[in-house]
């Protein structure tokens, strides 16, 4: 099993609309880096969902639930992928940013590091730690 982050704005595609969706495709990603690590995605990894740019916080946990496949928003051979995901569970308190960068465990944490991609890999450790905070 491997783990992973993902991030969208609240504004455009939040927790709640996923929740309210049930599954989504997670369509749209242009940067080459997040693209290959959607293509590791495999169904049955795990997901932490974060609100980027206004609240700034974990806020649920979801499921790899199809691996990668070509982005249907993408021009057709274009390489671009998207993999399927579905919500499990919201955290029962979200993790800030702020909580984040003041936890010594998560000082290697890609949102940290590459605050700018969309989707990261994270250790067992890092994932297991931010459920430990929100919960």
């Amino acid at each position: 099993m491997q783990y992973w982050l993902v991030k969208s704005e609240p504004a455009a595609y939040s927790w709640a609309d996923f929740v309210r969706d049930g599954h989504t495709d997670w369509t749209g990603v242009r940067n080459f880096q997040a693209r290959n690590y959607l293509q590791q995605m495999q169904p049955g990894d795990l997901v932490l969902y974060y609100h980027s740019v206004t609240s700034k916080e974990v806020v649920g946990v979801a499921e790899v639930a199809a691996a990668a496949a070509p982005d249907a928003t993408a021009e057709p051979a274009s390489g671009w992928v998207a993999v399927a995901l579905q919500p499990r569970q919201p955290l029962p308190r979200p993790v800030s940013l702020a909580q984040i960068k003041q936890d010594s465990r998560l000082t290697q944490i890609g949102l940290l590091r590459q605050s700018r991609l969309s989707v990261m890999p994270l250790r067992a450790a890092e994932f297991d730690t931010i459920l430990e905070l929100g919960s």
